[in-house]
């Protein structure tokens, strides 16, 4: 639990009061603060044997998604602390009933995530009420939860301030998205479980997982084993049975798992298993374009990808491709001729093949946005278009009717160490774009972990507490000015 601790501790700072200030101040601030709230002014107690009720709910909770998070949320409210004092006979809460309406635990984009939740004064026993029509949305409200209540150090209990409490919160966007990077430094199993575990504090729910590139390719391929030739060490690996431990870990929490291969560039791992995807010997990158192995591979990757990864959408990457190899390379160069190509029309060919490649399996394409400033208009309509470069390609994606995905990185970029969570706050994903219908286009933002500079050991507090920044931007309406857009 001690990256609990440093999370909360860290989030205080991003708020203008904070938990450890009760005593002070009598105020709690809610991260991300949720669509509606109000409060009263009684304090009550926590039972020390706290329990979770279900009454009225459709929700079988067969995978004990909800009693796991339960338990979790019961941790994180001690923060490691003994709870030896004497509950009170008045004023303490005993259980939090939890309704579903829903019976469906699959998690899928734009799953409804809403949820109210009430913390009366009144009642005997007393209860705290949880409303949502999904699981996921209960999950969240778990969360919430777990925020109004802390340790005191003088009754030795665990205090709930300001009630009663009456709470609703939709996200503002459906993918609200943090990228942890495991080719340029590897990250152990337990250490991306830890990151899931964080990002549910401040209600993120993708985990893009930008697995492979020019560096290293740490994952199995069943289809093309040797691929994982690639890796830094045989150690330094994923399974294909890790990766499904991964993504149902993530989906118990509400998080999904998105894969990334980032071709044609960054591959220049893909060769050591397989030097047939090298241009030539003495220049490796991008993947060989004239070759149909190529698209074998990627083909054989997004097939297996297909049986793990769940999620809607899988990342093609397709950014910084340098092609220069293409034109020096004698076969490739020949190839171009043959086709009356440029190196342009190659790249806008690769990206274009290997899109389809991805449809065939049922996924949706993201795609970096160098895709879209080069051939914005060819692309297939249901990619979408993940904006890195400037704050000016928004508005231009969504006014081409394509979605968008937010990452600008001068101010998203968590490996910017000189950004300021100020600016991580501020940041706004709709700017300059004032229709509705091409605001319903921005999906979401994702704030990147790009691995170069970081390892297992200093992974979490790079990413906390400016991640935190922007996941309010996320989630919130309150700040904005202008009104939240409903997400259909």
């Amino acid at each position: 639990m001690a990256q609990a601790l440093s999370l909360r501790l860290l989030l205080a700072f991003l708020s203008i009061g904070s938990c450890i200030a009760i005593e002070v101040t009598d105020h709690i601030d809610l991260w991300p603060m949720p669509t509606s709230v109000s409060h009263g002014t009684q304090r009550l107690y926590v039972s020390k044997d706290i329990t979770m009720t279900m009454e009225g709910s459709t929700y079988s909770d067969e995978k004990g998604i909800l009693k796991d998070a339960f338990q979790r949320v019961a941790d994180l409210m001690k923060l490691n602390h003994v709870v030896d004092g004497a509950n009170p006979s008045s004023f303490a809460l005993t259980s939090v009933n939890v309704v579903v309406h829903s019976p469906e635990d699959e998690l899928k984009f734009r799953v409804d995530e809403s949820y109210n939740l009430s913390v009366p004064t009144t009642g005997n026993p007393l209860h705290a009420q949880i409303e949502a029509q999904t699981v996921f949305g209960a999950l969240h409200a778990l969360q919430t939860f777990s925020q109004l209540c802390y340790f005191d150090f003088t009754s030795r209990l665990i205090e709930l301030i300001s009630a009663p409490w009456t709470i609703s919160d939709t996200p503002r966007f459906p993918y609200r998205g943090l990228l942890i990077d495991t080719s340029r430094h590897y990250l152990p199993v337990t250490v991306i479980k830890k990151v899931i575990d964080t990002m549910t504090y401040s209600k993120l729910n993708v985990l893009h997982w930008h697995i492979v590139d020019a560096q290293s390719f740490p994952i199995e391929i069943p289809s093309y084993p040797k691929l994982w030739n690639g890796s830094y060490s045989f150690s330094e690996r994923y399974t294909m049975s890790d990766a499904i431990d991964i993504v149902r870990y993530a989906e118990s929490q509400g998080v999904n798992v998105m894969a990334e291969i980032d071709v044609p560039g960054h591959a220049l791992s893909w060769g050591v298993g397989y030097p047939s995807l090298w241009p030539s010997d003495s220049c490796k990158e991008p993947l060989d374009v004239s070759n149909n192995f190529s698209f074998g591979v990627i083909d054989g990757i997004l097939s297996d990808f297909s049986k793990v990864f769940k999620f809607k959408f899988v990342h093609l990457g397709g950014d910084e491709v340098n092609t220069s190899c293409w034109t020096a390379t004698p076969h490739i160069k020949k190839w171009l001729d043959d086709n009356h190509m440029n190196v342009s029309d190659a790249y806008r060919y690769f990206v274009l093949r290997s899109q389809k490649i991805a449809i065939s399996h049922g996924y949706d394409v993201i795609n970096w946005e160098e895709t879209f400033n080069n051939f914005g208009d060819k692309l297939d309509r249901r990619t979408v278009v993940h904006n890195w470069l400037g704050e000016d390609v928004a508005p231009k994606v969504v006014a081409a009717g394509l979605r968008c995905i937010v990452s600008n990185q001068d101010k998203w970029y968590l490996d910017h160490l000189d950004a300021t969570w100020e600016g991580f706050y501020t940041n706004e994903p709709l700017k300059d774009i004032d229709n509705p219908d091409q605001q319903r286009l921005v999906i979401g933002g994702e704030i990147c972990m790009w691995g170069e500079q970081i390892d297992a050991s200093d992974i979490e507090q790079t990413i906390w507490p400016r991640a935190a920044a922007a996941a309010g931007v996320y989630s919130e309406c309150s700040f904005l000015p202008i009104p939240c857009i409903e997400q259909t």
